[in-house]
C-alpha cells in the first residue's frame, strides 16, 4: 500500500479568496472546477506536472451538510493559505486499516469524475491539517490527468509540525512522495516551492 502525493489544497473563506491567493503565488490563472454537494464546497483548479492545486471554499449558494465539512472549513479564519495536502492510494480500505486515523471512507463524485476519500468525523485531519487526506480515484482519467499543464510545476512541498518526525515515521512505510519533506516548527504548515516558465521560482504557502 502506497501514498503518492495527488495535490495540494489552497483554503480560503471564500473561493475568490483561495483562488485569488493561489494564482499570485503561481503567477497562472486558475481553471473553473465545481461543486461538491456532499460537502457543500467548491473549487477551482491548476496543473502543477504530475500533480494539481485545488483551491477550496464553502459555497454560500450550497446547502449545508449533514455533518462537519471536509478539510476543517467549518472553522477556518482568516487569510487564505495552503492548507492541507491529498495522496492517491491504490486501495483505500487498505490505506484507512493502515492509517485509521486519516478518517473514513467516503464516495464523492463532480461530474464524470468519481472518486472515494477519508475525511475524519470533525472534518479535521490530524497533526493540524497537516496528515494527509487519503483519496482513491475510482474515474479511468483522474482529475490530475485530465488538467492541462500550465507552466508552473511543484518542486517541493514542506511539512512543518511540532512533531515532524512522529508524522514523518508514521507514513515513512507507505509514502512515495520524494517532492515531500518534514521540518520540525513551531506550529502546523505547509509551504510549497514552485518553479515557473524560465525557472523563476514562487512560493505557495
Amino acid at each position: 500500500m502506497t501514498l503518492q502525493l495527488d495535490h495540494i489544497v489552497v483554503l480560503g473563506e471564500t473561493l475568490e479568496e483561495a483562488a485569488a491567493h493561489a494564482e499570485a503565488a503561481t503567477g497562472q490563472p486558475l481553471l473553473p472546477g465545481g461543486r461538491h454537494e456532499r460537502y457543500g464546497t467548491h473549487n477551482q483548479l491548476l496543473g502543477l506536472g504530475g500533480v494539481y492545486l485545488e483551491a477550496l471554499a464553502i459555497d454560500p449558494g450550497a446547502l449545508p451538510p449533514i455533518g462537519a465539512r471536509w478539510f476543517g472549513l467549518d472553522r477556518l479564519k482568516g487569510p487564505a493559505r495552503l492548507g492541507n495536502w491529498v495522496c492517491r492510494v491504490p486501495d483505500i480500505s487498505a490505506a484507512i486499516e493502515a492509517l485509521p486515523m486519516a478518517g473514513q471512507p467516503v464516495a464523492l463524485s463532480r461530474g464524470r469524475l468519481r472518486w472515494i476519500m477519508s475525511v475524519p468525523e470533525n472534518g479535521e485531519l490530524p497533526y493540524g491539517g497537516m496528515f494527509p487526506a487519503l483519496i482513491q480515484w475510482l474515474s479511468p482519467v483522474p482529475a490530475g490527468a485530465i488538467l492541462s499543464a500550465s507552466g508552473t510545476r511543484l518542486e517541493r512541498l514542506e511539512v512543518t509540525h511540532p512533531d515532524a518526525e512522529a508524522l514523518q515515521a508514521l507514513l515513512a512505510p507507505h509514502l512515495d512522495a520524494p517532492k515531500v519533506a518534514f521540518r520540525s516548527g513551531d506550529a502546523p504548515g505547509l509551504r510549497a516551492e514552485l518553479v515557473g516558465a524560465g525557472g523563476q521560482r514562487r512560493i505557495l504557502q
